[in-house]
């Protein structure tokens, strides 16, 4: 059994410290962000600080940066845990 390292909130703020990175390298403001997303500037920027913010508005930053195939790709690929699951998966 793999042990987890992470918690969600450490991979949360590690998934928002990359979409802060990339704004501020695109030279776009925390409020000009909000505005294009139509999400309050009170959540963005608890967002980028903690990590948290609703999944439909962290698909609303992504789709403004341009990258929802990152959003769209997630658990595309099967990850078996056993030969069961595989089986399973054919029927």
């Amino acid at each position: 059994m793999d042990f987890i390292l992470e918690t969600p909130s450490d991979i949360a703020l590690k998934i928002a410290r990359r979409i802060k990175n990339i704004r501020k390298r695109r030279k776009i403001t925390q409020k000009q962000m909000a505005t294009r997303c139509n999400v309050s500037y009170a959540s963005y920027r608890k967002f980028e600080e903690t990590g948290m913010i609703a999944f439909v508005s962290l698909i609303k930053v992504v789709m403004e940066l341009g990258l929802i195939n990152e959003i769209n790709d997630l658990f595309t690929q099967p990850v078996y845990l056993s030969i069961e699951e595989v089986i399973n998966d054919r029927k």
